[in-house]
């Protein structure tokens, strides 16, 4: 992408209505745009960003046999009220609204029911199990306090995965999956060894649900993290009890405040009790569907990685998530220079590595303080100074001096 065809631009000056580092760094660099608390818009750097992150959530919800589709916002009432949820003293972050003529509607803040009800139509059999459909979509929920900037909002990406079983050791078995497979997303996006499998409060059908959480100076929540075991226990099951059960002591473990990045739960046969979804097990009896569901905010993420990555000059992308790899600033307007830095581009672009060209007729300083801003992994300088010694420029987003290089050297060092 070259810079003189973004609309969007970088500004120096903080958002006076944001306290959140993350939502100042990514307005400031042009990721995002606030329409209202909670609310944001993603811009085309912020946008790039977002869709590599889900791609490294898609790629490992296939890794276990998930079946991406996409369901509405739009929910009929019906579904809920079978299920107890429609009722605002039970479910208080509803956004509802009505159709023209009349009929009461929600916006759907999960997908439990629909998909509950959805799965009527495609299982039967014991044949049929087990199925595993997942969703990117953005949620609606009417938080009190928005804050936190991408990492609480009233309109959010999530990740939404549920599982199907025949009963619990199949359920089990795929709990066990998918908790590796969240860890692997972890790692891929950089924040693995900060992020603990969290155990939390498991509801009716389960001792315990789990939660990922990312330790953070801005986290809302408090865990208690056993290093060693590389696991944490939630400030709301820390008691006795659940300690002994672990096999951990309280002097083993340290108190921490953490951003929950994803979390875990075993359902049960809470929904399809409520909505009569069912199974032929093998026996010809009929049997209720064992449910559980995995969700992981991809916009929640974005936000903590903006947030935990960043330095005083701008943000810090990982390689794998960053809107590009390389940011390339031409140096004057000097025709031997344009060529240069045009070759460079394409050449670059087609090997498959992604460059933001700042072709721009702003000083230097500007470019550099943008590159720096945007948080690319390597800025690249073309100039009549390093065409003259016959070389390119090149400087990781996280280490202060450039280095001069030869073509040859800067390609295999960026393609790394």
């Amino acid at each position: 992408m070259r810079l003189t065809a973004l609309f969007t631009k970088t500004t120096k000056n903080v958002p006076a209505d944001e306290s959140s580092r993350n939502a100042q760094l990514l307005i400031q660099a042009g990721f995002v745009h606030k329409e209202m608390a909670g609310v944001y818009t993603y811009l085309p750097l912020g946008k790039r960003v977002l869709d590599n992150i889900i791609q490294i959530i898609r790629e490992e919800m296939n890794s276990v046999g998930g079946n991406e589709i996409s369901m509405t916002a739009l929910q009929h009432k019906d579904v809920w009220e079978a299920s107890g949820r429609w009722d605002d003293e039970v479910m208080d972050v509803w956004f509802k609204t009505k159709l023209a003529n009349g009929t009461e509607l929600g916006l759907a803040p999960t997908h439990e029911e629909p998909l509950t009800k959805l799965m009527k139509n495609y299982i039967s059999s014991y044949k049929d199990l087990p199925v595993y459909p997942y969703q990117f979509q953005i949620k609606f929920r009417n938080e009190l306090r928005s804050k936190s900037g991408l990492m609480r909002g009233r309109e959010f990406w999530m990740k939404d995965l549920y599982s199907f079983s025949k009963d619990r050791a199949e359920h089990d078995a795929f709990y066990e999956k998918i908790s590796e497979a969240y860890n692997r997303i972890y790692d891929r996006l950089g924040i693995g060894d900060i992020t603990y499998k969290t155990f939390a409060s498991g509801g009716s059908f389960s001792q315990y649900s789990h939660e990922f959480q990312t330790l953070s100076p801005v986290g809302e929540d408090k865990i208690y993290v056993h290093e060693g075991k590389r696991i944490a226990i939630n400030e709301e099951v820390y008691t006795d009890e659940v300690l002994a059960d672990l096999g951990v002591t309280k002097d083993e473990l340290v108190e921490k405040t953490a951003v929950e990045a994803g979390n875990i739960f075993t359902l049960g046969t809470k929904f399809s009790d409520a909505l009569d979804l069912t199974y032929t097990a093998e026996d010809g009896s009929l049997q209720k569907v064992f449910m559980g569901s995995y969700g992981i905010g991809p916009s929640r993420l974005m936000g903590l990685i903006a947030e935990h990555f960043a330095d005083d000059r701008g943000l810090v992308w990982p390689a794998n998530i960053a809107p590009a790899k390389v940011y390339l600033a031409r140096l004057g307007d000097d025709e031997a220079v344009v060529r240069a830095a045009d070759e460079l581009y394409e050449e670059l672009t087609n090997t498959g590595i992604s460059v933001l060209y700042d072709d721009r007729d702003v000083r230097p300083g500007e470019k550099f303080a943008d590159a720096d801003l945007i948080g690319t992994p390597y800025r690249v300088v073309i100039s009549a100074k390093t065409l003259a010694n016959n070389t390119y420029e090149v400087k990781h987003r996280t280490t202060q001096e450039p280095e001069q290089v030869d073509k040859q050297t800067l390609i295999k060092k960026l393609g790394a």
